[in-house]
């Protein structure tokens, strides 16, 4: 049924059992994966970033997501599966967007992502990429609770 299945990953607890659900789901349905990590430059640029410029601060938050990728996309290979990933960086959308616009481009069959649980006002401040993929996604969207 899914054959083509998009894993929004951060380097969080939450992500990667995500990503634990989203091999499992593959190897049971012979499908690809694409692991997404969204480089996020929004919220530097109206910040004073300090003594950083602008390229060491795309290195350093290029290298976080490369590193994010590397670990999940070693754990794909080691299960025998299929794997593309992407790190799209992001200037004036929500990550949602972006992680939504990822899948919807590369013509996925499931999202994968994994929730963090937040509540009251962290939740009211910080939003939820999972809730906002559900919103501005077109297809079906797996949601793995992060499990304390």
């Amino acid at each position: 049924m899914y054959k083509k299945i998009l894993v929004a990953i951060d380097g969080s607890h939450t992500s990667s059992l995500a990503l634990q659900e989203a091999i499992k789901l593959a190897q049971e349905q012979s499908a690809r994966l694409r692991l997404v990590h969204v480089i996020d430059k929004f919220p530097f640029i109206t910040a004073d970033a300090g003594m950083m410029d602008n390229a060491q601060l795309e290195e350093i938050l290029f290298k976080a997501g490369q590193d994010v990728i590397d670990e999940a996309r070693a754990k794909v290979i080691a299960a025998g599966l299929e794997v593309e990933t992407a790190l799209p960086e992001n200037l004036t959308q929500r990550i949602a967007t972006v992680i939504a616009e990822e899948a919807k481009g590369w013509s996925a069959d499931l999202i994968v992502v994994g929730t963090h649980g937040r509540r009251g006002i962290q939740h009211l401040v910080l939003g939820s990429v999972a809730e906002g993929v559900t919103r501005a996604a077109i297809m079906p969207i797996l949601l793995i609770p992060s499990r304390h």
